[in-house]
């Protein structure tokens, strides 16, 4: 009977399988199981509601809903929500609505064909958009999981299908007919205007600017600054001057200048023009990454399928769509010649610069140049980028981009890092790395060498590498192994709280007494006594009372 694959158990057939050397009967998938109790927002829904496309009035339905976490939640935000689930709601009407989820409920069906069905009904019932999460990662292989068709049966007896980040954008695709954007990893985000992706497309890509300040006292401004304001606001927002119908204060600011040139005139005597040209400029680069994204597959959208206003923009900036395209696909271009990559990662003024690389804080993107922006945007297209990345990785001599997640950036003066994703530019191909679990994790030093001086703990880092510098104890590398750094602040006789460094009080007072001195003479810093404390004005190594009585680490 084994041999034929089956076996009888209580007068009943059952199909065998193997796994490794062993016979094991199949057992019987239980998928209500894999349903989770939330506390709060599963992360597509927070992913749609930070980007802002919840609208008030609109309705929203969870398709395999489980416990109905989410129902509550985004009903608690103020939406009308709805939910049906087989098992655990199965009386419910399956009902359209502006938003449909379905999230984490295809991995988890191991059937293929109720999988495309599960997916084309969400697809059916949705209006404006479909949010699709599923499983990317395997944690656990080796235990508990049974390999069984196209995905493992966990201890649970529930099904888990884990894809591939690519494999589940065609698998959307497909099944579909779409072009799915994908939002993070595991999640896509489906509209059913076309339109309406394009728009969600570009504004990914958009930069965040501020409104130039008002620079001169001119009294036709001052009069009608309330007035104006909107105006101002659009041009920062857009790069160019609104058309007919654009701004909802068009009859007012209308009705008092006749014109929007006019009361552009009026707003550049109180404002620097090379300000708002800069803004005009920055627009121009955030739509040419925009559309030679779009070009990178040869079906970029003719200009009637794109959103209005985005057809406004490439009118006032570029006067015509060929033309844009044009510089566009030269940028696409440019991304195949290495020595150009490499040579924006060397002129870059922004990120850390390594030998055939450069590092940058996901803050910093959007300021780089326009080409190191489109490289990074042929990953994340496609693939996204890794859950929480907090560095990215360009190589400038072959096509690769790196995520670094460190979860604590901000808090830790030299984080840990927890996990990295390798994705090759060439086949897509996607390598990941784990080293949380790790007793000696790469660390990070120089972490200000990552981000922008706007950035709001730029200082506070910068401090702790000048203190860091002066004992000498960095070198040209930024990443370091946790044990050898940690090593390296004893025998150095310093110790590390926030982001300032001490001198221990427990330490040797010969050595100590050799390693002040030392730097001391290394930046010849002026000392000044204040208040018990002892510092450099190059901001050296500090001795406090409160660092005798703690000790070191």
């Amino acid at each position: 009977m084994k041999y034929c694959g089956v076996e009888i158990q209580d007068h009943t057939v059952v199909e065998l399988f193997k796994y490794g050397n062993s016979e094991l009967s199949i057992p019987k998938i239980e998928r209500h199981k894999a349903a989770m109790l939330r506390n709060s927002l599963s992360k597509p829904l927070r992913l749609v509601l930070e980007a802002d496309l919840f609208v008030d009035g609109e309705t929203f339905f969870d398709y395999g809903c489980g416990y109905g976490g989410d129902i509550k939640h985004i009903a608690e935000e103020g939406y009308a929500a709805a939910g049906w689930d087989p098992y655990y709601q199965p009386d419910s009407p399956q009902i359209s609505a502006d938003i449909v989820n379905i999230g984490y409920v295809i991995n988890v069906i191991e059937s293929l064909g109720e999988r495309r069905s599960a997916l084309l009904n969400a697809w059916g019932l949705t209006k404006k958009l479909l949010v699709v999460a599923a499983q990317v990662l395997i944690d656990d292989t080796d235990r508990g999981q049974i390999a069984y068709g196209d995905g493992v049966i966990t201890s649970r007896n529930t099904f888990q299908k884990y894809y591939e980040q690519e494999e589940l954008k065609i698998y959307i695709d497909q099944v579909l007919d779409v072009d799915a954007i994908p939002v993070a990893l595991g999640i896509y985000f489906v509209f059913r205007d076309a339109g309406d992706g394009e728009g969600f497309r570009a504004s990914r890509l958009r930069s965040h600017l501020l409104t130039p300040r008002v620079r001169s006292q001119v009294k036709r401004f001052e009069d009608y600054a309330e007035m104006l304001a909107p105006l101002m606001a659009f041009v920062s927002d857009r790069g160019r001057l609104p058309v007919k119908g654009e701004l909802a204060e068009e009859a007012a600011i209308k009705g008092e200048f006749h014109s929007f040139n006019r009361a552009w005139r009026v707003i550049l005597q109180a404002t620097d023009a090379d300000d708002w040209e800069t803004i005009a400029d920055k627009r121009r680069q955030d739509l040419l990454v925009y559309l030679a994204l779009n070009g990178l597959e040869g079906d970029r959208p003719s200009m009637r399928r794109l959103p209005a206003q985005i057809r406004n923009d490439i009118k006032g900036l570029f006067d015509n769509y060929q033309k844009a395209c044009t510089l566009a696909d030269l940028m696409l271009y440019s991304l195949g010649q290495t020595h150009i990559v490499a040579d924006c990662c060397e002129d870059s003024a922004i990120g850390y610069k390594q030998h055939g690389s450069l590092s940058v804080h996901v803050s910093a993107l959007e300021e780089l140049d326009p080409l190191l922006r489109l490289y990074e945007g042929c990953a994340n297209r496609t693939i996204g980028r890794l859950d929480g990345a907090t560095i990215i990785k360009f190589y400038a001599h072959k096509p690769q981009i790196s995520y670094l997640f460190y979860p604590d950036f901000d808090t830790n003066p030299h984080p840990a890092l927890h996990n990295s994703m390798h994705i090759d530019l060439r086949d897509l191909s996607v390598r990941y790395q784990k080293f949380y679990n790790l007793s000696n994790p790469p660390i990070l030093v120089r972490k200000e060498a990552f981000v922008t001086p706007n950035y709001p703990h730029y200082e506070k880092f910068a401090k702790l590498t000048r203190q860091e510098n002066k004992l000498g104890i960095l070198d040209s590398c930024v990443v370091k192994k946790h044990q050898e750094w940690v090593k390296c602040l004893e025998e150095n006789c310093v110790r590390i709280k926030g982001h300032r460094l001490f001198w221990r009080s427990d330490a040797d007072p010969e050595k100590l007494k050799i390693l002040q001195t030392t730097a001391s003479e290394r930046h010849s810093p002026k000392i000044e006594v204040n208040g018990g404390k002892i510092e450099g004005t190059a901001e050296g190594t500090e001795s406090t009372e409160e660092g005798k009585e703690e000790g070191g680490e």
